[in-house]
């Protein structure tokens, strides 16, 4: 499995998570600062996350804004009260999932 596998699959927890953190953000913003956290590590494609922002409006889970900005039209995606929780729900399953991961793979160190 690649690390863009691996990724593909906590896409909508990274989503989720940089939006409970800054706010409202647009999707260019969401991808630079991924890099920005990963040290350039993780480079996640247009092709990726629009879709997947795209089903997370469709669940409820965000709500977008449009602005204009310099002549464009800029799509800004905040979190709802649903997808408040549903960002509270998913990181304590990634948290669960990954001290099982630890465990099995350094049963030594603990999380």
């Amino acid at each position: 499995m690649s690390h863009n596998q691996l990724y593909r699959g906590s896409l909508t927890t990274i989503i989720l998570r940089l939006l409970e953190q800054e706010g409202k953000m647009y999707g260019y913003e969401i991808t630079q600062k991924v890099k920005e956290i990963t040290g350039g590590r993780m480079d996640i494609k247009e092709g990726a996350l629009y879709p997947s922002l795209h089903k997370l409006q469709a669940e409820g889970h965000l709500t977008v804004e449009a602005e204009k900005v310099e002549n464009r039209i800029r799509k800004y995606y905040s979190l709802t009260p649903q997808g408040k929780k549903q960002t509270l729900a998913m990181l304590s399953e990634l948290r669960e999932y990954m001290e099982n991961m630890q465990a099995i793979t350094n049963p030594k160190l603990v999380f």
